[in-house]
């Protein structure tokens, strides 16, 4: 009975509800559009993961060998383990598993960039949501991210939908921290959005109900430590690597220089005016629209203390601990551009605002023209496909296959380790990187792999000891080579 009363059609006279009558369709053909732009990317350029996204790929074959990922490999990246579980999956079809990684990332960000619009939408209005994820789609930085495999792009989709689940409803507790708990498998960021969301809905739910939200708030935290356990026998060593790899990269900072960094961050993230209007966008936001700001402003906040938090405690001080808080700046941006939408239709300010706003659109396509080269972006994501192809051959040609059998494929650096050893399907003693001290004995022997290209020297051929890592080592000679890298052997 409840079925057919909520199904029963209008009576005569009535029209379908408001809502469904005007629900325009160009979100949904946006979002096709979007997927089948973001598909001929994919194919048209092949890239690949980035370093912490093939050692995921990495660890997860050793794990289906039966062996135990070094989490404790030199200069290896933070571990997160539903990456890894998802790329264990995604070995299972061999040597395709990178690209399928880049694709399901692609997908991801549709999702992203879906869920901006939501939430943009539910807050405000889907004038405000479309504008959102135009800036979205247009900040090259995030594309990029996808491009690359980050593990960033699907944890900020869902942070992003758990807020609009929350928008749409405030205090709807369990789907919302069950999208936070994905999330905080991925990145740890989001077990404090996790914790200060069950302090919000604490009041309004009794308490089996906050027992059993409480329990999904640790369940992030508690199966980072049960990996980090099994793997390594100490349940903090991600923390405490982390922080120990910041220092060693350089990336911590004072707590003075966190806010410049901040600034500088988002700058980069966003872009000047993207910023600038974000900031006009939570004062008019603040002013006009408080209750409808709620949360977008409430995960803007966390996120920026959330990276004072992380340069506080000496852990690596980089944009990627920006990136919620440069999507809300798109969200108020986009109520600074459209937010006129909300205001009676016969006030004389809300035409006043719609001519500012048109302004701002005028200088945004302004400052974009003179300042962002999209070839440059395009060549950044060939050098990416071609240099990896040219390392893929090199590796597999016949004279560096023979050579391998008298010592380790050493590197450079770090940065290529983990492309290469899911390349040769290889072990974490198979493949070392010349800046490490303590494979200075192994590396005489072996096949030694050199960047000959400028690009990919920049990006992968030196270290603080350029002479002893980007130069050919006594006795080896040159067996192979390729475009951006060459190969020697010694034997």
């Amino acid at each position: 009975m409840a079925g057919a009363t909520l199904s029963r059609p209008p009576r005569s006279g009535q029209g379908a509800p408001r809502g469904r009558r005007h629900a325009p369709a160009w979100p949904v053909l946006a979002l096709g559009a979007l997927a089948v732009v973001t598909a001929a990317g994919f194919v048209a350029y092949p890239t690949y993961p980035n370093y912490d996204s093939y050692a995921s790929l990495v660890w997860a074959r050793d794990v289906l060998h039966g062996s135990a990922p070094a989490f404790d490999a030199y200069r290896a990246p933070t571990q997160h383990p539903l990456a890894i579980a998802f790329a264990a999956l995604l070995s299972l079809a061999g040597d395709g598993a990178d690209r399928l990684l880049v694709g399901a990332t692609l997908a991801a960000f549709v999702a992203l960039v879906a869920g901006l619009y939501r939430l943009a939408t539910v807050a405000f209005a889907p004038l405000v949501g479309a504008v959102a994820a135009v800036l979205l789609c247009t900040r090259f930085d995030f594309p990029f991210l996808a491009l690359r495999a980050y593990v960033d792009i699907p944890s900020l989709a869902l942070v992003v939908w758990a807020a609009a689940l929350e928008a749409a409803r405030p205090r709807r507790g369990g789907p919302v921290l069950a999208l936070l708990l994905a999330a905080g498998l991925l990145r740890p960021e989001a077990w404090i959005l996790s914790g200060v969301y069950l302090l919000w809905c604490a009041p309004a739910t009794g308490w089996p109900r906050r027992l059993r939200q409480a329990a999904l708030v640790a369940a992030a935290p508690l199966a980072w430590a049960a990996v980090d356990l099994a793997v390594t026998g100490d349940p903090l060593f991600s923390l405490t690597h982390t922080s120990g790899l910041a220092e060693e990269l350089g990336r911590r900072q004072e707590a003075s220089a966190i806010p410049g960094s901040t600034l500088t961050f988002l700058r980069g993230l966003d872009k000047t005016p993207v910023v600038a209007a974000g900031v006009l966008g939570i004062g008019l936001a603040a002013t006009l629209f408080r209750r409808r700001a709620r949360v977008p402003l409430a995960l803007l906040v966390v996120g920026l203390a959330t990276f004072a938090l992380v340069g506080v405690s000496g852990l690596s001080v980089i944009f990627r601990y920006l990136l919620v808080p440069a999507l809300m700046l798109m969200v108020f941006a986009a109520v600074a551009v459209a937010g006129w939408t909300l205001l009676p239709r016969a006030r004389r300010a809300r035409r006043a605002w719609a001519l500012a706003a048109g302004l701002i659109v005028l200088y945004g396509i302004a400052f974009t023209v003179t300042h962002v080269t999209p070839r440059r972006f395009a060549a950044e994501l060939r050098f990416r496909g071609d240099s990896h192809a040219a390392l893929v051959a090199l590796l597999r040609d016949p004279a560096v296959r023979a050579a391998r059998r008298c010592g380790p494929v050493s590197l450079p650096n770090h940065k290529l380790v983990p492309e290469v050893r899911f390349v040769l399907d290889a072990g974490p003693a198979d493949v070392v990187a010349r800046s490490d001290r303590t494979q200075r004995a192994r590396i005489r022997r072996g096949v030694a792999i050199y960047a000959t290209e400028r690009t990919a020297f920049l990006r992968y051929g030196f270290s603080p000891d350029p002479v002893r890592v980007a130069l050919p080592l006594p006795g080896f000679e040159r067996v192979a080579t390729r475009r951006f890298f060459g190969a020697y052997a010694r034997c």
